[in-house]
């Protein structure tokens, strides 16, 4: 905190969390021997980033509309961001140029990528969860050629990678296209398991497609060619619905953590060795415990887009977070929540003058 206001900003925060999650998801290893790149509680600890990854999208998104900031409820928030913003990128200039109406429907848009999407973080399915993958990318690669907001962007993207598997990872690199050839070919016809996977995959994006109609009164215009929209719900029934989903975030959050690690537990027991074994296993206590304390100590940040459930909370999870407060490794989020420059950008102009007639 040396830098005071000066680097008080929600990136420095997410750099000083990321940064201490970074120490359990790849902590320095002084013994090199028997050194392998995978370690049976490695899902335990990159869960922690996935969850931070949450916090911060699905804050983001909600503040927007707890603000209640009029360009956000009118849909009109990025008519003025493209001009306003600090520091614009030559894309920004052709963004500002875009219709009204592909204006607003980008707002739409941003709340279904940051209030929706991060539901499917913990989705049991693997194609949900690279769906809500490519959505953040989308999103932050959007916000980077359009305004320059340092290392902030390239960050989230870092943390996005905590929804993909090395699977797919191995598919970018061309390691596993023969294997997923051979395995789709023998997998027909298709089990009883793929069939509900993809059924209950089809019927998320049809609620995430009727969700975003309904609370947008998206509409197509023929005549007029445009797509309309507009906010459909009020203040009070957004809080209402905050106040209701709030808590039950925190449970779900807790059930994904437990079964990571449960994983992780079984993986433990997998290993060969009795030595190997009990080594393992008393990694995944200390890494588990680790993680637990994280993300109880997280809850209180989260909470504070809804205070009645903050108030909810265990003491004891308050004090945990008092005790630690000061070091800053777990932070609350909420980008944007108000849009500056509505009423005109404010500009420092610099002039000079040789003879004080004709200034410069």
């Amino acid at each position: 905190q040396v830098g005071q206001v000066f680097l008080y900003f929600q990136w420095d925060s997410l750099l000083l969390e990321a940064g201490f999650l970074a120490v359990l998801v790849a902590p320095l290893r002084l013994l090199k021997w028997r050194s392998t790149a995978w370690r049976a509680h490695d899902g335990v600890t990159f869960w922690l980033v996935r969850w931070l990854l949450f916090r911060l999208m699905f804050a983001s998104g909600v503040v927007k509309l707890t603000s209640r900031c009029p360009t956000w409820w009118g849909l009109t928030a990025l008519t003025y961001h493209y001009e306003t913003q600090c520091i614009p990128t030559p894309g920004a200039w052709f963004a500002h140029q875009l219709p009204v109406w592909f204006q607003k429907f980008s707002v739409v848009a941003t709340y279904v990528i940051e209030i929706a999407v991060p539901l499917l973080f913990f989705a049991p399915i693997r194609r949900l969860r690279l769906f809500a993958f490519y959505s953040q990318v989308l999103l932050q690669v959007l916000i980077i050629l359009t305004g320059n907001y340092n290392f902030f962007n390239m960050l989230t993207i870092v943390l996005a990678f905590s929804l993909l598997d090395e699977e797919h990872v191995g598919r970018w690199l061309g390691r596993s296209k023969r294997r997923h050839r051979r395995c789709s070919a023998a997998a027909w016809p298709p089990s009883l398991r793929s069939l509900l996977s993809a059924l209950l995959e089809l019927s998320t994006y049809g609620l995430l497609i009727y969700w975003t109609i309904q609370c947008f009164s998206l509409e197509i215009n023929w005549e007029k060619r445009l797509l309309d929209s507009k906010v459909a719900f009020t203040y009070h029934e957004f809080t209402t619905w905050l106040r209701a989903v709030t808590l039950p975030l925190v449970g779900l959050g807790f059930l994904s953590l437990s079964w990571e690690i449960i994983s992780a537990m079984y993986r433990c027991a997998c290993i060969r060795g009795c030595f190997w074994k009990l080594w393992a296993t008393l990694q995944w206590a200390v890494f588990a415990t680790a993680a637990v304390g994280m993300f109880a100590i997280s809850l209180v940040p989260f909470t504070y887009i809804d205070y009645e459930s903050n108030g909810k909370l265990w003491p004891g999870i308050h004090q945990m977070f008092s005790a630690v407060e000061r070091f800053q490794v777990v932070n609350s989020y909420g980008l944007f929540r108000r849009m500056t420059g509505v009423g005109g950008r404010p500009e420092v102009v610099l002039e000079g003058s040789y003879d004080k007639q004709t200034w410069t």
